[in-house]
């Protein structure tokens, strides 16, 4: 494909060629995770694919900054809850500065959410306890460990799947050592609503501390 080609194709791309929700700011609650609660709702409703699925920003000790799309595991009071190994790049980068940055994007009703803080991990019980209340699948993925290391070649992932599965299968309340249960206590969490007109909604949430009130304010677009 030609860089001509592929201009073209981008820039006849469109977003939100469809009827948005309304967003009245007035409405929004004291806390942030009431809101996500409805919104998470709504997008369901809606039909949007994959709701649960989130960017997740951290950055390594030296600063730069890394990215990748995970799974939602559950929000509540505490803040929002997400897995991984400790030994995985995220995991390493989390042990090595422990403050990271989610993003969520539904566009089937234009909105997305930004959520800033400090991550901590939960206790080894509760992260075990995550993973066997979820799939066969995902047992078997955290039982095959390694990741984010180097692969010597698909048959080797091939292999170490296949008897991955046969014990999770077997042994479903069998233990990943690494897995870890990993909880964002926000200090700041933004709501998007877009407007066609790009009057765009945008409402935050902050706080200097994780015990003290949240502050809600409007920004500009």
């Amino acid at each position: 494909m030609s860089h001509e080609h592929f201009t073209e194709l981008l820039r006849s791309r469109r977003v939100w060629d469809i009827e948005l929700p309304a967003f009245d700011p007035a409405t929004a609650p004291a806390e942030p995770v009431e809101l996500f609660h409805a919104w998470f709702a709504e997008a369901v409703a809606a039909g949007q694919p994959e709701p649960h699925t989130m960017g997740l920003a951290t950055a390594d000790g030296s600063g730069r900054p890394d990215v990748r799309t995970v799974m939602l595991h559950d929000a509540d009071a505490h803040g929002w809850h997400f897995a991984s190994h400790a030994t995985s790049r995220k995991g390493r980068q989390l042990a090595a500065r422990p403050e990271a940055a989610l993003h969520f994007y539904w566009p089937a009703q234009g909105r997305q959410i930004r959520i800033r803080g400090r991550v901590r991990t939960a206790p080894p019980a509760e992260a075990q306890a995550d993973l066997h209340a979820r799939s066969t699948g995902a047992l078997a993925a955290a039982l095959v460990g390694r990741q984010s290391e180097v692969l010597g070649s698909q048959g080797e992932l091939a292999t170490s799947s296949a008897a991955a599965w046969e014990r999770a299968q077997a042994e479903p309340d069998a233990e990943s050592p690494t897995w870890t249960l990993y909880v964002l206590e926000p200090d700041e969490v933004e709501y998007f609503q877009g407007d066609a007109q790009r009057r765009h909604v945008r409402v935050r949430y902050r706080r200097e501390a994780p015990d003290s009130d949240w502050t809600r304010e409007l920004l500009w677009p």
